[in-house]
């Protein structure tokens, strides 16, 4: 295995053939953009291949990528609000970006001047006012209402509108007077019934009004109407065909709807009991037939009683008189004896009297000698 292969360009192996050739190229080393070229590509000739640029052939670099690229705007070399612009970005092209102001100003090779105001060296004297065209601060003419403050960042005569009005409160308007206060309560958002009250009328602060019930001071909702009534026959609290009726209806008014029967019957803060039959409680007793007219529970005291054993007997708001034994009068003379067969109030006159020799008499006294 000490045999050795020697290569024609004299690459040599020992124990095996030799790689006579290795293209660096061949993994791409320099990237999209490049070209690469191994002119030696014997395996024992190492990091020689050369990277060109595309864009610029004349930038190369052995052993590696070549730099092909220098934007000279990443370094941010112009001025804040200026535009930056490098149109060769070869390494070789330095010096050629520009700065470009809002306003037009072209700057090359560094940040532009956007203004010049002549006037900051008093060119015209005592006495004598001094006015630069090229400028034009929109905050000289006094656009913004009284109490605020005016400032006009970009003079430019180019640029207009964009001064900014700022209100004592902190609020800010561009290219306008500022609308520094705003009552929310100018537009009535309460309602009728309810009185508004915004306590912070700066414009930057919205929706703080309070919404007050007049006819309940303690009811108050912030942002919105307050909910000043509160009808308790919402919730149809009375039995069916009964008609509820919210007098107050105040939140804080509890328990005085009233719920009335259609025969006129009342209640106050529940449901109402439109009927009651009087008879339910048997108030005739035994031996008479209850019946009451009119059920309706304020109609009290018109039950009738009819004795069962005579429907002529009838006694209203009570039990009627069915039974009337004439002998309980003593009709009869002393030592007779009375009775009565049929003790009615409608049978009269048919009462005995028996004397002790058994002489009978109706109707009357007997006589017994």
């Amino acid at each position: 295995g000490d045999y050795t292969c020697t290569c024609s360009n004299g690459v040599v192996a020992t124990g095996g053939s030799a790689t006579c050739t290795n293209d660096e190229c061949t993994s791409n080393p320099c990237g999209s953009g490049q070209t690469c070229k191994d002119t030696k590509t014997a395996a024992n000739s190492l990091n020689d291949y050369t990277c060109t640029c595309t864009s610029d052939t004349t930038i190369k670099k052995t052993g590696g990528p070549a730099s092909c690229n220098n934007d000279e705007c990443a370094s941010n070399p112009c001025g804040a609000g200026q535009t930056c612009k490098d149109p060769n970005q070869s390494p070789s092209s330095t010096g050629d970006y520009t700065c470009t102001c809002s306003n037009g100003v072209v700057a090359t090779g560094g940040a532009a001047t956007c203004t010049n105001d002549e006037c900051t060296s008093s060119p015209c004297g005592t006495g004598q006012t001094c006015k630069d065209s090229c400028n034009n601060d929109e905050c000289a003419s006094n656009p913004c209402g009284a109490g605020q403050t005016c400032k006009d960042p970009n003079q430019s005569p180019s640029s207009t509108g964009d001064y900014t009005c700022t209100c004592s409160n902190g609020v800010v308007a561009t290219g306008g007077s500022a609308t520094c206060t705003k009552d929310e309560c100018t537009s009535s958002p309460c309602g009728s019934g309810q009185t508004c009250k915004d306590a912070n009328t700066a414009a930057n602060s919205l929706h703080d009004f309070t919404c007050t019930c007049d006819s309940d001071t303690t009811i108050t909702k912030t942002d919105g109407p307050a909910t000043c009534a509160k009808d308790e026959c919402a919730s149809s609290p009375c039995g069916n065909g009964q008609t509820c009726k919210d007098p107050n209806q105040s939140p804080s008014s509890t328990g005085d709807y009233t719920c009335t029967c259609s025969n006129g019957v009342v209640a106050t803060g529940g449901a109402a009991t439109c009927t009651n039959d009087e008879c339910t409680s048997s108030p005739c007793g035994s031996g008479q037939t209850c019946k009451d007219a009119n059920t309706a529970a304020n109609s009290l005291h018109d039950f009738t009683c009819t004795c069962d054993s005579d429907t002529t007997i009838t006694k209203t708001d009570g039990p009627a008189t069915c039974s009337k034994n004439e002998c309980d009068k003593n009709p009869c003379a002393t030592g007779q004896t009375c009775n009565d067969p049929t003790p009615i109030p409608s049978k009269t006159g048919d009462y005995t009297c028996t004397c002790s020799n058994g002489v009978v008499a109706t109707g009357g006294s007997a006589t017994c000698t």
